[in-house]
């Protein structure tokens, strides 16, 4: 079937850049992307993927990591490790 429909939208610069980079890692175009999205809607008769909102816990969890509080770094995986022997 011929493509002849457009698709608009107005996203923020930023978040176009960072999705645009994954489907380039991916092999996709912007078009391939977003034409894949919309036959998966069409087949789950929905979303493909859950949608929810966080609860007020992991809220404050993502504001901290965006924040850069907290984190933990570690200088490999058996240090990593490690930290799990300990619990």
């Amino acid at each position: 079937m011929a493509k002849t429909e457009m698709i608009r939208a107005r996203v923020e610069p930023g978040l176009k850049h960072d999705a645009e980079e994954v489907f380039s890692a991916l092999g996709l175009s912007p078009t391939e992307a977003i034409t894949l999205f919309y036959r998966q809607v069409t087949l789950h008769h929905g979303l493909p993927f859950p949608v929810r909102i966080p609860n007020a816990a992991t809220r404050a969890a993502i504001r901290e990591a965006q924040a850069g509080e907290g984190l933990a770094r570690h200088d490999g995986v058996a240090d990593l490790m490690a930290g799990f022997d300990d619990a």
